[in-house]
């Protein structure tokens, strides 16, 4: 008999807001459902216990360097010969120059391409070695049908390359907080938050809008002024924090609204599940997603959402969410407006976005990525 495939998968980046995700969705779920291959996990050292628990099937080594270092195009792939897999799995869009072990690439999206306000020699490198790394991979995987067609039209990779297999909310969202309603109001109160908030949850990229968000904000404070419960909405922006973004920082005091926006920068994940069952209402005007996690997580969390016609956000959320141009400010604010004011679309959004949350599941997006590491690497024994 032959012995076990051996995989080992990238996990530095754990930690990360989005990938990280990913990451440990992924793992966990493949934990779960197959004892018969052998997994190594590769992380930093600061991360040499973050898989501890997992069945002996899965073994966690360090590698001191994070991903992002020039010294990754040769060290890595060295690091990598010495592990003696079969396969690697490498989680998001960077492959190491000097790859040369057998691999496949998750893309999450292409927004270091089309976003990146780099000079451009720098983003046309980035797109070689993108492309490069791609081509050379045994499979692609793509994290939504949009994805896809980017990885494709940007990039030139055949179609027959790239596999679709979707992302999934953290399972966590789809269980009721243990938490009693003095915690919940203690946690807010711990932030100095009272009801009613909108919510925004992701990083404040570029391509995340959050200037129009902010704009919008202000004109539906200024139309719900002498609304009874809505004349005191605030708006809460959980993710980067804002000293690094000078453009939102402008919108804020151009709109007038500094005394209503809050920015949290990253909170610990019980203390995100509060907010995000506590929001009237989640707002996700992105310019350009991947997969987009945070509007599926709002609505397994049995939270309204509001979020952009564009890019792969219809094809996530299906007819679960408000739907609205995320280029023009006013639309952004009708929205919003009306999933507020209107209970039975308010009722509608929250049973139909549960339905759909629970469409995604890390352990069918686990089974999908087991068949590509059977078809890949088992081939590369024959």
């Amino acid at each position: 008999m032959a012995d076990p495939l051996r995989v080992a998968i990238d996990a530095r980046r754990v930690r990360d807001f989005g990938i990280g995700t990913y990451i440990n969705g992924l793992i966990r779920a493949l934990a779960c459902i197959d004892q018969s291959r052998q997994y190594i996990l590769i992380v930093l050292p600061a991360d040499a216990g973050a898989f501890k628990e997992l069945p002996a099937n899965f073994l966690t080594v360090t590698y001191r360097q994070p991903d992002p270092r020039y010294t990754n195009h040769l060290a890595f792939p060295l690091f990598l010969s010495g592990l003696r897999a079969d396969l690697i799995h490498l989680p998001f869009n960077r492959v190491p120059l000097l790859m040369r072990e057998r691999y496949v690439v998750t893309i999450h999206d292409m927004a270091t391409l089309l976003y990146d306000e780099a000079p451009g020699l720098r983003v046309a490198v980035r797109r070689f070695l993108l492309r490069r790394g791609l081509l050379r991979a045994r499979r692609v995987l793509a994290v939504s049908e949009t994805t896809k067609r980017d990885v494709q039209d940007l990039l030139a990779i055949p179609e027959n390359r790239i596999k679709v297999i979707y992302n999934a909310p953290n399972p966590e969202f789809f269980r009721p907080l243990p938490s009693t309603d003095l915690h919940r109001a203690n946690t807010l109160e711990r932030y100095q938050i009272t009801y009613p908030f909108l919510l925004y949850v992701g990083n404040i990229r570029p391509q995340k809008n959050i200037p129009r968000l902010v704009g919008a904000f202000a004109v539906v404070r200024a139309q719900l002024a002498r609304h009874p419960l809505y004349r005191d909405l605030h708006l809460i922006i959980i993710g980067d924090e804002i000293s690094r973004h000078p453009s939102v920082r402008l919108a804020v005091a151009r709109s007038r609204v500094e005394k209503t926006v809050r920015f949290l920068g990253f909170v610990p994940f019980d203390t995100l599940r509060v907010f995000f069952e506590s929001a009237a209402l989640f707002v996700f005007p992105s310019l350009y997603e991947g997969f987009g996690l945070p509007p599926l997580e709002a609505m397994a969390s049995g939270t309204p959402v509001v979020t952009s016609n564009v890019s792969s956000l219809p094809e996530v959320v299906g007819d679960a969410a408000m739907l609205v141009n995320p280029q023009q400010v006013v639309d952004i604010a009708r929205g919003i407006q009306e999933v507020l004011l209107d209970e039975e679309l308010r009722r509608e959004l929250i049973a139909k976005g549960r339905v759909q949350a629970a469409r995604y599941s890390w352990e069918r997006t686990a089974r999908e990525v087991l068949d590509v590491y059977r078809e890949v690497g088992e081939a590369g024994r024959g």
